[in-house]
């Protein structure tokens, strides 16, 4: 077995605080599970070789950090380092019918309901959601009431420190009729390793406008998800930016659990020098009138390694359902390397389905246009890159954030351009 590996399963036994009866069947699974091999179809493309012998501190960092405003955007900021909650929760002034509280924290009602779909959502076969499950430490609860609009952005900031260990757990309810946004922002310094998962409940009539921006340091190993159960009407907009790193991997799931629940994810990575960005999707339809949307973009520069696999599973009962998955790439570099594999998997007859996915380069006419109308090589190219993702920051909700969210990706752009 991985040596490092092994070090999560003594830790995992050795645990006991408050929360170790939602950990006993994590810590059960990691004993049983068999570490991961390129056999395996899950990690075929991702080797953990590099976590064999990594030794990291497991202990917060106690650096001080500030957080950036985002201009003209209203935020609820909460701040995470190394897994610890910074924020002062009872400092926050909080609008009506929404609640924020750590898990081991909560009051008996909330504790009930946030443990009700601890784990129950994310699926068993996630390994690093397990390794979450049993050795995260500050269990993050929101929830937001029956009818409550809630205007300001909750924005959850997650820093890595550098040779620092870290697993983060966030659970949110979106009750009746209820709207919220929120944002994960995860970024970090020099190598580290962590595991960030968010599991959702999105109730009859809700709406969840989400964000998860992964932009880790290059020598980072960071695992993540997101896992959304949809209830009928429900209405999910999750947008996916991903810089890669040294290994990065991201699962997203959406249980489609009532009908005419609909769902939009648009994903977008910029992989540059020799990081790898690899992101699973999986759509379950299990009740009818339902519909998935699936936009990937994929930008991959200098010797970067690039893996998707979307799949959409429709089950018999899941009659009248709408999905489509598209997932385009453009090389930048023909040392780079794209593995893409989209998948469909249909058993109701009634349905309109399509999936796709493309593989391209640079087109030199296109440059050569550019150029001779007086605009450099570099700069053309990063015109042309923007031109690539631009389709899908334009569907973002709020232009605000688009307008933040572009000027942070200029210089991502710029940078795999050049290389």
């Amino acid at each position: 077995m991985n040596p490092w590996f092994q070090g999560v399963v003594a830790r995992a036994e050795a645990k006991s605080d408050s929360l170790s009866p939602l950990r006993q069947g994590a810590v059960q699974s990691l004993k049983e599970t068999t570490w991961p091999g390129r056999r395996t179809e899950h990690w075929k493309y991702t080797s953990l070789s590099v976590l064999e012998n990594l030794e990291l501190v497991h202990t917060p960092s106690t650096q001080e950090l500030t957080v950036a405003a985002i201009e003209n955007v209203q935020t609820i900021d909460l701040l995470f380092v190394d897994g610890k909650l910074r924020t002062d929760l009872t400092a926050l002034q909080l609008p009506a019918g929404l609640t924020i509280s750590l898990l081991d924290k909560a009051d008996g009602l909330q504790y009930v309901i946030a443990t009700s779909f601890f784990s129950q959502i994310k699926p068993k076969r996630h390994l690093f959601g397990l390794v979450n499950d049993a050795l995260a430490n500050d269990i993050l609860f929101i929830s937001v009431a029956s009818k409550s609009i809630i205007k300001p952005l909750i924005r959850i900031i997650s820093h890595h420190s550098a040779g620092h260990e870290a697993h983060q757990r966030v659970l949110v309810r979106v009750q009746q009729a209820a709207s919220v946004k929120i944002i994960e922002q995860i970024e970090g310094q020099g190598q580290h390793l962590s595991t960030n998962f968010t599991e959702f409940e999105v109730s009859e009539h809700a709406n969840l406008e989400h964000y998860r921006l992964i932009q880790p340091s290059a020598d980072a190993l960071h695992f993540g998800g997101n896992h959304f159960c949809l209830h009928q009407h429900a209405v999910l907009n999750s947008t996916l930016l991903g810089f890669g790193s040294a290994l990065s991997r991201t699962d997203i799931d959406i249980l489609h659990n009532g009908e005419h629940a609909d769902a939009k994810l648009n994903a977008i990575s910029l992989l540059g020098e020799s990081t790898h960005y690899d992101l699973h999707t999986n759509a379950e339809h299990i009740k009818a009138h339902g519909k998935t949307t699936e936009l990937v973009r994929v930008i991959v520069g200098d010797k970067a390694n690039a893996v998707f696999n979307g799949r959409i599973h429709i089950h018999p009962n899941a009659q009248k359902t709408q999905a489509a998955l598209h997932n385009r790439n453009l090389l930048l570099s023909r040392r780079g390397q794209v593995n893409t594999k989209p998948e469909l998997e249909i058993y109701a007859d009634d349905v309109q389905c399509a999936h796709g996915a493309t593989v391209s380069e640079i087109e030199e006419e296109a440059l050569n246009y550019m150029q001779t109308r007086g605009i450099a090589r570099d700069q053309a190219l990063v015109m042309l890159n923007v031109g690539f993702i631009q389709e899908l920051i334009n569907q973002l909700p709020d232009p605000h954030l688009a307008q933040w969210l572009n000027q942070g990706l200029l210089p991502r752009l710029k940078e795999i351009a050049i290389t």
